[in-house]
């Protein structure tokens, strides 16, 4: 076989290899994650537009109100109007970039920046690093669910804000920045950079997965207080929500 057959091989292995990769469940999700997220700023530009062309518009009338503008005024606050619409829907927003998240987002807007990030890193990655990638992925919904609701100093909330936006970014953007030919070197201890990077993956999701256990543990055990407490103020039947004095009403109830 020919060097350039056996090229042709691997690179159409590789692509279907990739295909079925996609087709994986935690793929499948931050990919629709990614789309929702797309839509929205997508929606949001939009909306922008609107009201841009809108104010142009009221301000154009009040104008002619006032004094009669012309053709020429009428072209120049259209051009104007273009002019607004064309920056506010080509302006980058910064969410179409493989960036890590800003460590001054608040905690539900940087799990959502964090999760775009690992969805737009994960085809640079090898397929080892994919799969911690993917199960961090899974992690990330629950943990938005919880974070959102808990203050941004909070401690463990600030433990899950190290790792995403500065420990696991820094990791995946310093491997990427390794040219591909040394990634399988190993070092003094006899890991390849692409052991170290799935061994700090594996580590990140580790502590990721700990802080979302140790949160939702504390949800759990608030719950349990509030029906203990529920159930020890007003007793069974709700027989304690009648005031002293209702034995009429007592009576009722126990016949």
């Amino acid at each position: 076989m020919s060097t350039e057959r056996f090229d042709r091989v691997i690179q159409r292995a590789d692509r279907v290899m990739r295909q079925l990769d996609e087709r994986d469940g935690a793929v499948r999700e931050a990919a629709r994650r990614e789309r929702q997220r797309l839509n929205s700023d997508l929606a949001r530009r939009v909306s922008r537009v609107g009201v841009a062309i809108g104010v142009v518009s009221l301000i154009t009338i009040i104008v002619g109100l006032i004094q009669p503008i012309g053709m020429f005024g009428f072209l120049a606050a259209v051009g104007i109007a273009i002019g607004i619409a064309a920056l506010l829907g080509f302006m980058p927003s910064g969410k179409g970039n493989a960036t890590a998240p800003a460590a001054d987002l608040p905690n539900g807007a940087m799990v959502q920046r964090f999760d775009s990030y690992l969805y737009r890193q994960r085809g640079a990655l090898p397929a080892p690093a994919r799969a911690e990638i993917d199960a961090i992925s899974r992690v990330l919904p629950s943990l938005k669910q919880t974070l959102e609701r808990i203050d941004d100093l909070n401690p463990d909330a600030q433990d899950a804000r190290r790792l995403m936006s500065v420990h696991l970014p820094g990791l995946i953007d310093r491997y990427i920045n390794v040219p591909a030919e040394f990634r399988s070197h190993k070092d003094g201890e006899d890991v390849t950079v692409d052991e170290r990077l799935v061994e700090g993956l594996h580590a990140g999701r580790d502590a990721l997965a700990e802080v979302a256990e140790r949160l939702a543990r504390s949800d759990v055990a608030a719950f349990e207080t509030q029906g203990r407490f529920i159930q020890s103020r007003y007793g069974e039947d709700g027989q304690q929500l009648l005031r002293p004095g209702d034995s009429k009403d007592r009576d009722m109830i126990e016949s």
